[in-house]
């Protein structure tokens, strides 16, 4: 019996012992959790790359769930050399209230010397408040600067096409350095070509380009009608400050014919006699930029005509030249005198045709003048001879 009393007063001495241990720890539990949940610290990017010579500025937020407070800014671990300040309201502030659903918004300002040499640097943000503190690491990474950079890249820089057409080169200007930069944008072309920047479609001669961005641009080239067949280089210039990017185009110009048909003379018109066939000079010239090649001469005439070419194909008229035909108009023998139109069509191989209209006045045969005289003298002499014989009586 007193073996057991002695046992059992041990035990409860020992739950005495363990309860007075324990409960401070407890306690010190539930103060730890009360403070993290009191006031919270954060942001929304707590580690940055920044270049060299750089500023960088943190957007803080303060949030307490309970209690309102103010909260003391601290920094901690700053390294040596470096300036740092925490804004708010567009001032410099060393604390800031905190309020129940009502963050507070702090900015950080960290200022890394000139001379800072590249790598990672840690520091810390602390906020103490009334009964807790809250603590935010912070990474920064200091990188080398870029130096300016342009880059002009086209995707297709050759392209083929006629006169009197526009060239559309797509392009891509990127500015690889750390630096913004204004882009003036040049072409140097040969005389015949006209060159235009599009960027969205509106004509542009300068575009500001920030660092490390790109842009699309869609050069526009000009070919003017009279321009002969031939390649032409093209080169494009972008300059931002004291770099430039240069890119080289093409623009091959395939050139194609472009006929006419008059008379030596330039007068559209002749004289046809009925039922007999008359030649009549025409030229057919090439104002194109390519030769004319294999070209077929044809006529819409009145019904009952004849029209005939010699030659009735021309094998080829080079640019810039002419060759001279003949065409055999030979009226209807039911024709009367009059003027009618003759329609000559050169349709060449490669090309769109080209025609004039001939007006062609069409005269008797002077056979039926000089029958129609005979008829009218020997009219007049029976006429005579009527008056001479009857007159008498």
């Amino acid at each position: 019996m007193r073996r057991s009393s002695t046992l059992f007063l041990l035990f409860v001495l020992v739950l005495l012992i363990t309860t007075v241990s324990v409960s401070p720890a407890l306690a010190d539990t539930g103060q730890q959790q009360v403070t993290a949940q009191n006031l919270a610290l954060f942001t929304n990017y707590p580690a940055q790359e920044v270049a060299i010579g750089e500023s960088v500025t943190f957007g803080l937020v303060l949030r307490t769930p309970s209690d309102p407070q103010i909260a003391r800014l601290v920094i901690q671990d700053l390294p040596d050399g470096w300036s740092a300040d925490f804004r708010g309201g567009g001032r410099v502030v060393e604390s800031a209230y905190v309020e129940p659903e009502n963050d507070t918004k702090v900015d950080l300002r960290v200022n890394p010397p000139a001379d800072v040499t590249p790598g990672t640097y840690k520091f810390s943000v602390l906020a103490k408040g009334d009964s807790s503190t809250a603590q935010l690491p912070i990474e920064l990474v200091i990188k080398e600067k870029l130096p300016p950079s342009l880059k002009f890249q086209v995707d297709l820089p050759t392209l083929k096409g006629a006169p009197n057409s526009t060239f559309h080169y797509n392009a891509t200007l990127k500015n690889e350095g750390d630096e913004d930069l204004s882009v003036n944008l040049t072409a140097e072309t040969v005389s015949g070509l006209q060159a235009d920047f599009k960027l969205s479609g509106q004509d542009v001669t300068n575009i500001p380009v920030a660092a490390n961005e790109s842009k699309r641009l869609s050069i526009d080239v000009k070919v003017f009608p009279d321009m002969s067949a031939g390649q032409y280089p093209i080169k494009v210039t972008a300059q931002g400050g004291s770099v430039q990017a240069d890119a080289s185009l093409v623009a091959e110009v395939t050139g194609q014919p472009d006929l006419s048909v008059t008379a030596p003379d330039g007068r559209l018109s002749g004289e046809a006699y009925i039922g007999q066939t008359t030649p009549l000079k025409l030229v057919v010239q090439n104002n194109g930029s390519a030769p004319a090649q294999n070209i077929e001469l044809n006529a819409n005439q009145p019904s009952g005509w004849k029209v005939d070419f010699n030659p009735k194909q021309i094998p080829e008229v080079p640019a810039g030249q002419q060759i001279e035909v003949t065409a055999n108009v030979q009226p209807s023998d039911q024709a009367i005198a009059g003027d009618y139109v003759v329609t000559v069509r050169a349709q060449p191989q490669d090309g769109p045709s080209k025609s004039a209209d001939f007006r062609i006045t069409v005269l008797t045969s002077t056979l039926w003048g000089m029958v129609g005289i005979g008829l009218i003298a020997v009219a007049v002499v029976v006429v005579g001879l009527a008056v001479m014989r009857f007159g008498r009586r």
